[in-house]
């Protein structure tokens, strides 16, 4: 139950709460450069969405324009720049990452010179079977049948 009394005591507050029209103005203009969203403003100033669309329609410089504004979400224009924010870190992460194979490359022919020694292996040559043939290891059909006779 206290959080009904909590909000009954919210509601009663924003209703006897006033607002100077310089701060109306400068809120709208900060709605208008998307610098804030109409949910925001409705938490930090404890206003209804009705109260903060009647300064919209009072105090906007579009409105007066007579040109309509396109609100994106604020998610939305906040996940973007998140985004592109990420894309620059992990476009500075490659840079990085390329950078050090760059130089051990570098190294790599450096000593392939200095000692004459192969270091990198060639694609070319055929690869090490391992162990040998496994074909001998295995205990095939005939040899499976003269253990179990023995």
């Amino acid at each position: 139950m206290a959080t009904l009394e909590k909000m009954e005591v919210d509601r009663l507050e924003r209703r006897t709460r006033y607002f100077s029209e310089e701060i109306k103005r400068n809120k709208v203009r900060d709605l208008e450069k998307n610098l804030v969203t109409i949910s925001e403003l409705c938490r930090e100033y404890q206003v209804s969405r009705t109260s903060v669309y009647r300064w919209i329609y009072k105090y906007s410089g579009n409105r007066k324009k007579q040109e309509r504004q396109i609100v994106e979400k604020s998610s939305d224009t906040r996940k973007i720049k998140e985004l592109q924010d990420r894309i620059k870190e992990l476009e500075r992460v490659i840079g990085q990452k390329q950078l050090l194979i760059d130089f051990k490359d570098k190294m790599i022919e450096i000593a392939e010179e200095l000692y004459q020694v192969d270091i990198k292996k060639k694609l070319s040559s055929t690869p090490f079977n391992g162990t040998g043939n496994t074909e001998q290891s295995t205990p095939t059909d005939s040899t499976r049948s003269t253990k179990r006779q023995g």
